[in-house]
Parts: structure tokens; sequence; C-alpha cells
């Protein structure tokens, strides 16, 4: 039964009994093939004390293969939020290990995906981190594979991300391991991903603006492409509509062959007239009086980019809740600034 043999290798995780685990680990794989969603969440489930518990370097296995189940329709919160919390405490044990060996060292610690863990890791860090080193030196090899499993389950877990608490404290801390595994960019950005956030969107042409509500966004040039989908209409701003297949793919869709490269519609702007910047994200958009505002302006120059989502196994969303007319909005633009260009080389 496939519950039971997550429990067995739960069970050998948390004992930390490597001989019993080894065989276990291809063993759930190969019977989570062709299980329906139900089955795969309970197994899913069955392993996430030993996610939250187990010495890191089988922990961290357990992690990616929780993940590889919500990859295949298990409910991502039957172990996301243990994937996530772990993940820090993991993070921060490895940070404790880089930082250790970089002064002992005076250079890079070992590359965890070219070097397995040695004598005389423990042997570089052991001084300076005394009883920590063996969990530290375990954290920094198992690190990538907890950033495996967080990336899967915020990226598929609406649920998993709300669950999230002292989001700042977490976003920390992986921001500051991500310079040691590049893998944990993602985590950070993922972590801060606005679900169910109004933004005020305002048309500095027109003075009208939008409350839009948004969901899954992983990066600016996904809400570039849904802004322009969701206000380029009769009776919204003028202007050429989005290609279709620049849509479904920043929603929930695969690229089509031959999509072609998305146009910008606007140069974005926050409310104190510094640019938006593609590349970033909408919770780094600054609030006044507790609102996200983007101001639209004509294109700086012609932009364009790749269709897609930045997280695929993410769908993203955008939907305008309220029209506001000039009139309306006169006290929030008192609050808008002139753009700003930013400031050459």
């Amino acid at each position: 039964m496939f519950e039971q043999i997550c429990e067995d290798l739960a069970g050998a995780a948390l004992a930390g009994d490597q001989q019993t685990f080894g065989p276990l680990l291809p063993a759930v794989q190969e019977q989570a093939a062709g299980l329906p969603a139900d089955r795969l969440t309970a197994g899913a489930r069955a392993m996430a004390r030993a996610v939250a518990e187990a010495p890191p370097h089988l922990g961290g296995w357990v992690a990616v293969l929780t993940g590889a189940l919500v990859e295949n329709g298990s409910d991502a919160g039957a172990a996301g939020p243990a994937v996530v919390d772990r993940l820090v405490e993991v993070a921060a044990a490895a940070l404790a290990f880089g930082d250790a060996w970089e002064k002992a060292t005076g250079g890079a610690p070992p590359d965890p995906m070219e070097h397995q863990p040695s004598r005389e890791a423990w042997e570089t860090v052991s001084p300076a981190l005394g009883d920590g080193a063996g969990v530290a030196m375990e954290s920094w090899w198992a690190l990538p594979q907890f950033a495996m499993a967080a990336s899967t389950t915020l990226a598929r877990g609406q649920a998993v991300r709300a669950s999230v608490a002292e989001r700042d404290l977490k976003i920390s801390v992986v921001e500051q391991a991500a310079r040691h595994c590049g893998q944990l960019e993602y985590v950070r950005d993922l972590l801060k991903v606005l679900d169910g956030e109004r933004l005020l969107v305002l048309d500095r042409a027109t003075g009208r603006g939008w409350t839009v509500v948004i969901g899954g966004i992983g990066d600016n040039f996904q809400l570039h492409t849904l802004l322009a989908h969701a206000l380029i209409r009769p009776g919204g701003i003028p202007g050429q509509a989005p290609d279709p297949r620049w849509v479904a793919s920043s929603t929930d869709q695969d690229v089509e062959p031959g999509t072609p490269a998305v146009a910008g519609a606007w140069n974005l702007v926050d409310a104190h007239g510094a640019w938006i910047w593609n590349e970033g994200v909408p919770a780094d958009i600054p609030a006044v009086g507790g609102t996200r505002i983007v101001v639209l302006d004509p294109p700086a120059y012609e932009r364009t980019w790749s269709p897609g989502r930045r997280f695929p196994l993410m769908p993203g969303s955008l939907t305008v809740e309220g029209v506001h007319e000039p009139g309306e909005l006169r006290d929030w633009w008192q609050h808008v600034k002139p753009a700003v260009p930013p400031a050459s080389g």
C-alpha cells in the first residue's frame, strides 16, 4: 500500500536509518506512478513529519519526493508548509557553514552539487561551529534539495503561500542564503507573491483608474501583460490588445510554439515617479495609504520580452474589480509624482 511505504520511508528518515531509507526512496517513486491525487496526497501527508524533523541529509530527499508528488497531482498543502519552514531552518544552518568556511579558508565553500561531504569539510568548520558543525554541514549539502522542493510547493500551492508565518524573516534568511544557492532566488520571489492583492492602476493620460486584484503573478513582465489584457479594450484604454497567446501563457497555459515576443504597452511607474522594472515583482511596488499604485505612462522605448510565466507551475490571474473616473481619484492623484527617468550609467 502506497501510504504504508511512505510511512516506512518517513520512519527510516526520522530514525536516521540510511540503510533502510536508501531502497525505500526509489520504491516510493515507483509506486507513485499513475496513482490518483488523493492517494498521492495521503502519501505526502505521511512524509510531512520527516520533512520537518529528519536529519537534513535525509529530510532533503523526502522533501524532493513530496515536491515530485505535487507535480503529479498531490495537494501541495499536504507537506508544503513543512517544506518551507524546514527550508528556512536549513538555510540558516547552511549560512553558518558557509560563513565558517569563508572565515577559515578565505575562499568559497564547496559546491554541494559537485562535491560530497567529507571529514575535511567538518574539520574546517568545526572550530567555529563546535557541536553545531555536523548539522551545519548536513544542511549545506541538503540546501539544494529543500530549495527545489520549496519552489515546487510554493508555486503549486496558493494555500501554502498563504500559510507562511513570519514572512519577512523567512525572506531575509532565504535572500542571504541565495548567494550560495541560486535556486533560493526563486524561493525568495515565490515568498513575495501577492495573492488576492488589490492594486490601484492609474492612467496618467486620461486620469482614469482601475482597481485590480492579482494572484500568482511571479514578476512584472507577467503583471504588465495581464494589465494590457484587462485594460486595453472598448471602454478601457485605446490601443493594440495583446496577442491571446501572450495572455494564455501568462495565466495557466504553456507557451504555444511560434508565439512572438510580447510587446510592452506602457512604461509602468510607481506613485513616487520611479520606474517599475519588468524584472521586479509586484510586492516591490510601494504602497500609498496601504494600496500599491501603478501608473501607466506611454512607453519610453520599445520593450519586448519572451512570453510565458517565470514560474510555469503557478497560475496567474488579474481581474478588474472597479473602474474609477477622474473625479473620484483627485485624492489619489495628489499623491502621485511625475515619472523620473532612471539615472544613466
